[in-house]
């Protein structure tokens, strides 16, 4: 190995060093948006298009319908981004969340058979094409993917027939993304300030084989 190499090698270990110190890049915004997040009834005009005179249990349903709805177009809108891992937590959670689901389907689909009776299944239909496209955002697609994503993951965290709680606590925050934000301001952040290792004197004459000579090593404390 020559002693050009070697200095090389030592140079970019130190430079390795300090990129590890640096904390990974985990999400789409330096600093998360504030999604106004708070438990919200199913009864919440927020929640989505209006059932009038919706049954308790219905308006579960309905608040269970949406956030599954919401996550179904994140996971077709957000896979820009595999870190989010939109598409497969989607899918696992249809899967672990498949009983309460299918619950919430059965109540809606009877909620819009004893409303509109005949007609019930194509303003069923209706309701959930609507309801779909008031999730489709381009403006603010980075918040709504994010908020969708967090959400996502504490959904699959939920034990099986609790995820009504979660869809209680998440879902005006997965509405709000659906408003445009900008990166937060940075303030008095100043990435200059960021110490980073000094490399040592490459100097030929201040190495011995692979080693720095004690001088040249106390001269280069002595500058930092």
């Amino acid at each position: 190995m020559s002693f050009a190499f070697k200095k090389m090698v030592i140079a970019a270990g130190l430079a390795a060093a300090a990129l590890a110190a640096q904390p990974a890049a985990a999400q789409l915004y330096l600093t998360s948006p504030d999604f106004k997040p708070g438990p919200i009834e199913g009864s919440d005009p927020l929640v989505g298009i209006p059932i009038p005179g919706a049954t308790p249990a219905e308006y579960k349903a309905h608040l269970l319908w949406n956030l599954r709805a919401g996550l179904n177009v994140a996971a077709l809108q957000c896979q820009f981004s595999p870190y989010l891992r939109a598409v497969p937590n989607y899918n696992a959670i249809l899967a672990h969340h498949s009983v309460e689901l299918a619950d919430a389907y059965a109540t809606l689909n009877g909620y819009f058979k004893r409303v509109y009776g005949a007609q019930g299944p194509k303003h069923f239909d209706d309701y959930s094409t609507i309801t779909y496209n008031n999730f489709s955002t381009f403006y603010a697609q980075m918040g709504f993917c994010q908020a969708a994503a967090a959400i996502a993951r504490e959904v699959l965290e939920t034990p099986k027939g609790q995820l009504y709680a979660t869809a209680r606590k998440r879902m005006r925050e997965l509405r709000n993304s659906l408003t445009p934000v900008s990166e937060a301001p940075l303030g008095s952040f100043n990435p200059y300030s960021i110490r980073i290792a000094a490399l040592p004197p490459l100097d030929e004459k201040c190495w011995k084989k692979e080693y720095l000579t004690d001088k040249c090593a106390a001269g280069a404390s002595a500058a930092r």
